[in-house]
């Protein structure tokens, strides 16, 4: 999730901060690699804290 998630999200906001420029996928990459550092610990450890909420909202049969 982590990487997917950095990968495109990096992606547009590069995109959006500097538009087509010629150096793009060079940008971009670097801004995923410092996004996925980011990315990859706050989803483990935010994600047991969302599961234990969603089973609280979410009636399970």
């Amino acid at each position: 999730m982590a990487l997917l998630m950095s990968f495109l999200m990096s992606f547009v906001i590069t995109l959006f901060n500097v538009g087509f420029v010629d150096n793009l996928i060079s940008l971009w990459l670097k801004a995923w690699g410092f996004a996925f550092v980011v990315a990859f610990p706050t989803v483990t450890l935010v994600a047991p804290v969302v599961n234990k909420l969603t089973r609280l909202f979410v009636a399970q049969d």
